[in-house]
């Protein structure tokens, strides 16, 4: 039983997803699994185990921010033997090629953490995604029937929603940065260190260009071709 998930052994599955919104969480598992069960609810972080078309999942919260994801994460890998991880979140648009409501698959993460710089004292490590996961949701974004864009390609993790240098990110966008979020290179990277896969895939809840915004409660209840996708990737993949 780890610090901050609580679980019991064998109560989580190989793959999760991982959303930030707790509620977000507990929305997936109403919506999308069978049979879903919290194995959670320590700190208001929920997790939940259930079945999608007749594989075993998991739903964990992440909360907002790098050093929050890599809270769950570690534990996750390392007390309860996770294989693939994919979190499904929210992020902003940088460029005028995105609209509210696309799909965002990161490919890779730039950041502004210091995280990784003290983990490589100073050099600068490139978080990616899983190949075979970012594979699988691409293939999986362009069966599904929906009248969102999606792109594939780098993100942004942000220590900062509200940035003391917004226009710094002009520069990633001159280097082909699509949007922003806050926790893709922790996950990235925390995967590569312990050997497993993980991917990123977000819904552009508002654009840093145009102002649009969605609500709080779009943001937790009607992402769901994200989900689809993620589900449809993570357990394509095969589990070892």
């Amino acid at each position: 039983m780890s610090t901050h998930i609580g679980a019991q052994p064998g109560e989580i599955a190989p793959v999760v997803l991982m959303p930030g919104d707790p509620l977000r969480a507990k929305w997936i598992a109403e919506t999308f699994l069978e049979g879903a069960r919290c194995y959670s609810e320590v700190r208001g972080m929920y997790g939940f185990t259930g079945t999608w078309r007749g594989q075993r999942v998991s739903v964990q919260g992440s909360g907002m921010g790098q050093p929050s994801m890599a809270i769950y994460l570690n534990e996750l890998l390392t007390e309860y033997d996770v294989q693939s991880v994919i979190r499904v979140g929210s992020c902003g648009a940088l460029t005028e090629s995105l609209a509210v409501r696309d799909l965002v698959i990161a490919s890779g993460a730039c950041t502004d953490s210091a995280m990784n710089r003290i983990a490589f004292g100073g050099l600068d490590y490139a978080p990616v995604a899983d190949f075979s996961l970012l594979r699988d949701a691409a293939a999986a974004a362009e069966a599904l029937e929906t009248e969102a864009s999606v792109h594939v390609g780098l993100v942004f993790s942000s220590d900062s929603f509200y940035p003391a240098r917004p226009e710094l990110s002009a520069r990633m966008v001159e280097y082909g940065v699509l949007a922003v979020e806050m926790e893709a290179a922790a996950l990235y990277t925390l995967a590569a260190k312990h050997g497993r896969r993980a991917l990123a895939i977000c819904t552009v809840s508002d654009h840093v260009v145009t102002g649009e915004e969605t609500t709080s409660q779009e943001r937790e209840q009607t992402f769901g071709d994200m989900v689809e996708i993620a589900l449809t990737a993570g357990l394509a993949a095969p589990e070892h």
